[in-house]
């Protein structure tokens, strides 16, 4: 697409609306460096050529979020969508007893915030310190409608999320705690693999409490599941938050 039919495409986008309530981040300016961004080649937007990229870059802008800052909460009018560039998110829902369920994590190249409804049915903070790209939904729809590739792209992402969903139902229906920390081990890796990031030895953002409630585990018993596959010569941990995968077939093998 060239440059006149973008500029034709960005005059019919709408203004983006106010979000349902002020968030602790500090936002920056649209980047006109996309076509260097670390997760240029694994996040939804490699779909799009450097011209087309303009269209986003029009609409986006940065969101800088610290560690343990919420970037949205359940119920919230569904205003924005996010790109993840670099740190880890936590998604999560609180239960009627007031325990917290972690539904999954997302790291650098991940997309979030689109809603069946009008309202985001889930809360997501940072675990550490979180760039984002922010997008206003409505513009962002207009664009997708632009660029086919991009729907496609979003689609193979809410097709892998909808596999991903299936295999922690499993996950946690059947298997043992030693085989979820070992299936969550090897998924983390897979992923950061798939991102072009580095994985090995793993950097665990979360922490053992994070990893309890998206296992659906306790702390104690997380611990002693790592403490297990050290023992058992599967892992070393040097650090707390520092995995060593030494016997990678023993692991893989647990979970089959």
């Amino acid at each position: 697409m060239g440059d006149t039919a973008i500029v034709g495409m960005m005059a019919k986008l709408t203004n983006p609306s106010a979000q349902s309530k002020p968030m602790a981040v500090r936002i920056g300016q649209p980047n006109s460096l996309c076509a260097a961004c670390a997760i240029r080649d694994t996040a939804i937007c490699s779909v799009l050529s450097d011209v087309e990229m303009q269209a986003l870059q029009e609409i986006m802008t940065h969101v800088d979020l610290p560690a343990r800052k919420a970037l949205l909460y359940e119920g919230d009018e569904a205003n924005f969508v996010y790109n993840v560039v670099g740190g880890t998110l936590r998604m999560s829902k609180l239960l009627a007893d007031g325990r917290r369920q972690i539904t999954g994590f997302l790291m650098a190249g991940d997309f979030v915030g689109f809603a069946c409804d009008e309202t985001y049915s889930f809360d997501v903070e940072a675990v550490c310190e979180t760039r984002l790209c922010r997008f206003p939904v409505r513009q962002f729809e207009a664009v997708c409608e632009s660029f086919p590739q991009l729907e496609k792209r979003l689609l193979r992402e809410a097709s892998n999320e909808l596999a991903e969903a299936q295999d922690q139902m499993l996950l946690l229906g059947r298997q043992s705690p030693q085989e979820r920390l070992a299936k969550f081990l090897l998924r983390l890796r897979h992923r950061l693999e798939r991102a072009g990031q580095p994985a090995d030895p793993l950097s665990l953002s979360m922490t053992r409490s994070d990893i309890a409630d998206y296992l659906g585990l306790t702390i104690e018993t997380v611990s002693r599941c790592f403490t297990r596959l050290r023992k058992d010569g599967l892992i070393a941990l040097p650090e707390a938050n520092i995995v060593v995968i030494k016997d990678l077939q023993a692991l893989e093998q647990m979970t089959i």
